[in-house]
């Protein structure tokens, strides 16, 4: 799965987030480590998320580009 992330260089390294979904961030002294630091913080979000929909109906929607 891909997802689209935003990058910003800042005095103490890389700030970044994820716009699609709300509240995902992190850092890194590199561009390297904040990329793998939202690698993780992305795995933890989703993970995050399916617990919170446990026992509810969920469906799928297509939306085109």
């Amino acid at each position: 799965m891909k997802y689209r992330i935003a990058l910003d260089e800042t005095d103490e390294g890389f700030s970044v987030h994820v716009p699609g979904l709300p509240g995902c961030w992190s850092q890194g002294a590199t561009e390297e480590e904040a990329l793998a630091n939202i690698r993780e913080a992305i795995q933890e979000y989703l993970a995050a998320r399916d617990e919170l929909l446990q026992g509810s109906r969920t469906r799928e929607v297509d939306v085109p580009v």
